[in-house]
C-alpha cells in the first residue's frame, strides 16, 4: 500500500497502527522519497531469508541497498494489532515500539522532509496519523 500526499517532516510524530497477517513471514515500511530513495525501511521479519523474529532496518539511495542493520527486540505477534510511533531529523530517525522501547536508525538520506510512504509484505495498515 501507498500513501500519496503525504509530508512527514522533521519535528513531527507519525503513528502507524498495523496488523500482520495470522500466517505473516515479514512486512516492511519504507519512508523516503519515492522507490528508488528510502530513507528508512523497517522490516520486521518473523520468518524469512532464514531469520526468526528480527528487525532489520536499511536505506535504498538511487535503488542501492546500504548496509543492513538488526535488531534483536521483537515485540511483534502475528495475527495481533499493533502500534508504534516514529519521529525523525537530518542526522537519525527515532523508534518507539509497542512494548514501549526504543530503537534508531541513521537517517542516511540526510533530509528533513519526506513524501513517500509505503507498506509491503503480510499486513494491513489499521491507521496512520502523522501530528
Amino acid at each position: 500500500m501507498k500513501v500519496k500526499n503525504m509530508t512527514f517532516k522533521e519535528g513531527q510524530e507519525f503513528k502507524v497502527r498495523i496488523k500482520p497477517d495470522g500466517d505473516s513471514d515479514s512486512f516492511a515500511i519504507n519512508i523516503g522519497h519515492d522507490p528508488e530513495n528510502i530513507a528508512m525501511h523497517f522490516n520486521p521479519r518473523f520468518d524469512c531469508n532464514g531469520e526468526t523474529n528480527t528487525i532489520v532496518f536499511n536505506s535504498l539511495s538511487g535503488g542501492h541497498w546500504g548496509d543492513e542493520h538488526r535488531e534483536g527486540n521483537f515485540p511483534f505477534v502475528r495475527g495481533e494489532e499493533c502500534k508504534f510511533h516514529i519521529n525523525f531529523n537530518n542526522e537519525q530517525f527515532y523508534i518507539k515500539l509497542p512494548d514501549g522501547s526504543m530503537m534508531n536508525f541513521p537517517n542516511r538520506l540526510g533530509d528533513v522532509k519526506y513524501k513517500y510512504f509505503n507498506v509491503s509484505g503480510a499486513a494491513r495498515i489499521v491507521g496512520i496519523k502523522i501530528k
